[in-house]
């Protein structure tokens, strides 16, 4: 048997003649991997056919530890073949031969269960079995629970009663353990722990076509299958993803065999991607916790997360998860993978967090923003073609235009507006009646309808106003230096110009293309202090005051409901601050000066609707039903905003038709159009195409159908700006309120009452709906004092405490 072992390995060895010791650069990836044997060092790892393994040869140090590292030597080959001579005679005559030719290792014909020795549990054993999901432990068997179930000592000292199912493996050989050398068993074991054993084990074992158990793979590679080597083996198997697969048995017993090679070498491709992928996650992972930890003036700024792949691909995918806009598995994968590496919980709200912590996100990101996937920057295409637009421009009204320049012209905004698109002129007829002109900016004499710059503010549908910025549905240099209203500079206007019998009603109306000089820029607060000192030199805003009143006044005669109420602006300079400084207005809509204004544009917009229908020119004709209202339902409700508040209620949704004017019956007139803000509004640059398109003698660009199928792109973008502007208002609203002083006291008007005592508030000084627990008593109109108990603007939380008056 010696004779037959020592020339079958002498053969084996000559045979190295026809292959090199080392492998070229050129083999596959297990030429990174080397092969350790104990105990029987001459035995080789030979070339592989399909994968081409190197061969190594190794011989163990002479303090040799049968788990200790094997020293590494290089042999020619005819050294090599007297080396394995003498120490195979060396072994044969110290009776202590032990080689793969000794193994009782089965050939593939064999029946599998000859190779499983069964063996069961009794005192004294050791043994692994499964703690929990994702632990495994070492035991002693102790005594049993019951008829089936054992009380074992685990390597932490506890006791434990376990089924037998759990049991994952019984070490052979070792009897009557003691559980306190668990640990140092442990140690042993994982200090000799080599994956890359299985390779010379595979390529013995492959080429024979020969299957194995744990205590044999244990004397393929140890030359040993005591207990130490036998578990050695077993953890090595047990965490093979390649060479091996279980081929028959259960829970400890068990029989490998060589995977084919093929599959090997798909399988060690796919190990090596997986460990190259969980080296770029670790790397990762530092980045990350580096960064946490540097001052806000040293974070890296967001644009350096974006410029290597695989960083982009991981923070991408973060973001994505932050904003519950996940597009694919992957990203929700690798996301959850980061934040639980991370010791995170897999949330939305985490995934915010860690992205704000590494600078990546200011404290205050709009999230809306990024989900609703409004568009903000214009591409440099859409850019390039304004520009040539302003510098090509050509009026193709010019010669039609009437020159109003000899009128007062009076433009009414806020203090922050961009984009002035109109304003205001009057004077008082020979007959007394009042004569309005509305002037509207002209941007269609500038765009289009079909070009790249009307299809991308077709896209748009609106421009996009929060408190930290602006958003054109232009780009800015067309906006504010080609269509904008400009203080004393000469200006293409589309006027609608307006007479008004005296009881408020229309008595003639035009519409012209025009030029104006816009004479004053006024604040809507400026507007109003003017009209308050009621000066002799702007008679002319008084009377545009007292054209407002009156059309109020018919308006209401006309079914027309008041809803006006306290609305919020406010104005963020510095929103990437932790820390922003917010400035609040709150606008009374029945302050003179905003009622004048809105009442022009609804007296415009239903000129522009008589104006069309007159003319059978299709446009988006815009009405709201008033049947499900009885407005003497509230007349014993405080009138403004508690009354207004409730009328909302029940207000229906808006409709529009493209051919014939309908009703709107919350306004009180016959038909509306929207024309007033062509410039922000995409629906009001329609309307201007259509009549334009007429006032040249030209055929209306869109007909009724294009201009509905136009309507429903553009509207659907609306709705979800105004969800981004009322959300953005609201949160910034919160964090003005977050950093005021705990004393600050605001003024609640009690709107309505939910249920007993929780009652729905406007903050005055905010104007700002709320919820809050009121005092017994109290009714709908009073006015309370409240704290604020607790503002959470990224969760939209508010607690409010009523304040006692006299405390």
């Amino acid at each position: 048997m010696h004779e037959g072992c020592l020339a079958h390995m002498t053969m084996a060895v000559r045979a190295m003649n026809t292959c090199s010791i080392f492998r070229s650069a050129s083999s596959p990836p297990f030429a990174s991997l080397g092969c350790r044997l104990h105990r029987f060092p001459a035995l080789h790892c030979r070339r592989h056919p399909q994968l081409g393994f190197r061969i190594s040869v190794f011989q163990s140090s002479q303090n040799h530890n049968p788990f200790g590292r094997a020293v590494i030597r290089s042999y020619h080959v005819q050294s090599l073949v007297d080396t394995v001579t003498e120490q195979l005679e060396a072994l044969r005559k110290r009776h202590r031969i032990r080689a793969t030719c000794k193994m009782g290792v089965a050939s593939s014909g064999e029946l599998l269960e000859d190779k499983l020795e069964k063996q069961a549990l009794r005192e004294g054993l050791l043994l692994e079995f499964k703690k929990d999901s994702e632990r495994l432990l070492l035991a002693v068997a102790r005594r049993r629970d019951g008829k089936k179930n054992w009380m074992v000592s685990d390597q932490y000292g506890g006791t434990t009663s376990i089924k037998p199912q759990q049991v994952t493996f019984i070490v052979p050989g070792a009897e009557n353990f003691d559980h306190t050398d668990i640990s140092d068993f442990l140690q042993k074991a994982q200090n000799n722990l080599d994956p890359s054993l299985l390779e010379c084990a595979w390529i013995e074992l492959h080429e024979k076509n020969k299957t194995v158990t744990v205590e044999e793979l244990a004397e393929i590679i140890f030359g040993s299958a005591e207990p130490l080597e036998s578990y050695c083996a077993h953890l090595l198997l047990s965490k093979d993803e390649v060479y091996f697969t279980v081929l028959e048995g259960k829970s400890s017993f068990c029989v490998y065999g060589p995977r084919p090679a093929m599959q090997v070498e798909e399988l060690l491709h796919k190990k090596l991607a997986k460990e190259a992928a969980e080296k770029e996650l670790q790397d990762f992972l530092q980045l990350l916790k580096s960064t946490k930890t540097r001052p806000s003036h040293e974070k890296p700024p967001k644009s350096s997360w974006e410029n290597e792949e695989k960083i982009q691909h991981k923070i991408k995918s973060l973001e994505a998860y932050a904003i519950d806009a996940c597009e694919t598995d992957d990203q929700k994968k690798t996301a959850g993978m980061i934040l639980k590496a991370m010791g995170l919980a897999k949330t939305s709200a985490s995934a915010l967090k860690l992205l704000i912590d590494i600078g990546y996100f200011p404290v205050h990101v709009n999230l809306d923003l990024l989900k609703l996937n409004i568009r903000t920057d214009h591409s440099d295409e859409i850019i390039s073609a304004a520009e040539r637009v302003l510098s090509e421009a050509s009026d193709p009204d010019e010669l039609d235009r009437i020159d109003l320049t000899h009128l007062k012209v009076y433009a009414i905004d806020v203090d922050e507006a961009d984009e002035l698109d109109d304003a205001l002129s009057v004077t008082r007829l020979m007959d007394g009646r009042i004569k309005v002109w509305i002037h509207v900016a002209d941007p269609a004499s500038l765009v289009q309808p079909g070009s790249i710059v009307d299809r991308e503010a077709m896209k748009r549908g609106t421009s996009v106003f929060l408190p930290t910025a602006t958003y054109s549905m232009f780009p800015e240099k067309l906006a504010m230096e080609g269509m904008s209203m400009k203080q004393g500079e000469l200006c293409k206007a589309v006027t609608v110009s307006v007479v008004l019998h005296t009881d408020g009603s229309i008595a003639e109306y035009e519409v012209d293309n025009t030029t104006i000089k816009p004479t004053y820029m006024l604040t809507y607060e400026s507007a109003s202090e003017l009209l308050y000192m009621n000066l002799e030199e702007e008679v002319e805003l008084k009377i545009l005051s007292q054209a407002a009143a009156l059309r109020f006044r018919w308006r209401r005669t006309q079914g027309a409901i008041d809803t006006s109420t306290f609305e919020s602006r406010i104005k963020v300079l510095n929103p990437d601050d932790p820390d922003p400084s917010i400035t609040l207005y709150v606008e009374d809509q029945a302050d003179p000066a905003m009622r004048l204004v809105s009442e022009m544009m609804i007296l415009c917009g239903e000129a522009i609707a008589t104006y069309g229908s007159f003319h059978n020119i299709p446009l988006p004709f815009r009405g709201q039903p008033q049947s499900n209202i009885d407005v003497s339902a509230f007349s014993h409700l405080p009138e403004g905003p508690v009354r207004s508040a409730a009328i909302v209620k029940i207000m229906r949704a808006a409709e529009m038709d493209f051919r014939n004017p309908i009703r709107h019956g919350i306004l009180g007139i016959p038909g509306y159009v929207q024309f007033t803000s062509p410039i922000r509004r995409y629906m009001d640059l329609l309307a201007h195409y259509q009549v334009k398109a007429f006032l040249r003698g030209d055929s209306p660009p869109y007909s009724a159908g294009q201009l509905e199928g136009m309507a429903c792109l553009v509207n659907m973008n609306v709705r979800l700006v105004k969800k981004l502007y009322n959300s953005s208002l609201r949160y910034w609203i919160l964090e003005y309120l977050r950093q005021q002083p705990n004393e600050a006291t605001f003024r609640g008007l009690i709107l309505r009452f939910i249920k007993d005592r929780m009652a729905a508030i406007l903050l005055v000084e905010v104007g700002m709906q709320a919820s809050a627990e009121v005092s017994v008593g109290l009714h709908v109109g009073d006015v309370v004092k409240f704290q604020v108990e607790e503002a959470h603007p990224r969760d939209d939380f508010l607690s409010l405490k009523e304040v006692d008056e006299w405390a």
